[in-house]
């Protein structure tokens, strides 16, 4: 536990000056972002002193970790509110889309994962094969706005762009941030099958992502178990099929797959930027996208740590589970 902690904070550290040097290196005055270009040479100087720019870089970073580590962020140009209220406005709707959209690759990419590898060279096998290459191949923008035509416009079976309909908009009380969580709490059923709607196409077509990369690992995993000698030792003895599928291959590629899935999760709550902007999604992808092209620094940064963050607690997570999977990892 002590060496997990002490990588744990060599990591956050290492995140933490990549993000200090790429605020120091980008071509943009974080004086004038903040007083503008008309300001006086008095506001600027004032400015400058207040932000602790005429101290050595090695201050300045040791002043940028502690303010770090109070959650302070800095505040937005663009919502003149603190960043790190914006990120906690933001990062529940990425967090329930992600949460959506792994359930749906893990739920269905693993099963097909496991059945194409058992049923190698079967029609089952070359669909799961389609499935994971086109899952590849496809640009999700193309993908969300043929969707968005199809099942919105034509058909009418999902809700259009935004987390919910006008009518519903603003009418939940925020207690988690997410609002199918919410309208539970709230006792609103109009509300949540509003909401569900709404996410389930952006969430379908993450999943559809998520889906693609586990079904294929899953399948590789599989066949490299299947191939192995202990699995005819099994089959010798008269274990059954399942039994053999089951007790002895999947069991041993139970720790691969929480990497796999780990990883994929990660991507998916980093801000699936594509998603949130064709969907209009108020995520913390589509947050971050936007203050990048407003230059709104301190937004960036912190939406750059929180997102490194999610990477390093998964690792952490995915290393708790090992534990629990592989007694040979205690």
């Amino acid at each position: 536990m002590g060496i997990t902690l002490l990588s744990v904070s060599i990591t956050m550290l290492g995140l933490l000056f990549v993000t200090f040097l790429i605020g120091r290196v980008m071509p943009i005055d974080p004086v004038l972002a903040v007083v503008g270009e008309r300001a006086s040479e008095e506001q600027y100087n004032a400015v400058y002193l207040e932000l602790g720019l005429d101290k050595p870089l090695i201050i300045q970073f040791f002043y940028y970790v502690g303010d770090v580590l109070q959650g302070d962020f800095g505040k937005s140009l663009l919502t003149a509110r603190p960043v790190s209220e914006d990120i906690a406005r933001v990062f529940p709707a990425t967090f329930e889309l992600a949460t959506i959209g792994i359930i749906f690759g893990c739920v269905l990419g693993v099963p097909l994962g496991v059945i194409a590898a058992v049923r190698r060279g079967s029609w089952v096998d070359q669909i799961a094969r389609v499935v994971a290459l086109v899952g590849y191949s496809m640009p999700i923008f193309w993908l969300g706005l043929m969707g968005l035509l199809l099942f919105y416009g034509m058909l009418g079976w999902v809700g259009g762009p935004g987390r919910q309909g006008i009518f519903y908009e603003d009418m939940i009380p925020s207690v988690t941030g997410m609002i199918l969580v919410d309208s539970i709490i709230a006792g609103d059923w109009g509300a949540f099958w509003d909401a569900f709607s709404h996410i389930i196409l952006p969430a379908s077509l993450l999943g559809y992502y998520s889906l693609a990369y586990i079904s294929r690992m899953t399948r590789s995993f599989m066949l490299e178990q299947l191939s192995a000698e202990y699995i005819t030792t099994a089959r010798v003895k008269g274990m059954s099929e399942w039994a053999v599928v089951m007790n002895h291959a999947f069991k041993n590629i139970r720790v691969q797959l929480i990497t796999v899935i780990a990883l994929s999760y990660a991507n998916l709550l980093e801000g699936s930027v594509l998603t949130e902007i064709i969907f209009s999604w108020p995520g913390i992808g589509n947050y971050i996208t936007t203050a990048l092209l407003s230059a709104d620094m301190n937004a960036v940064l912190g939406g750059t740590v929180v997102v490194g963050l999610v990477f390093i607690v998964l690792n952490v997570f995915s290393d708790l589970l090992y534990r629990v999977f592989d007694p040979r990892s205690k």
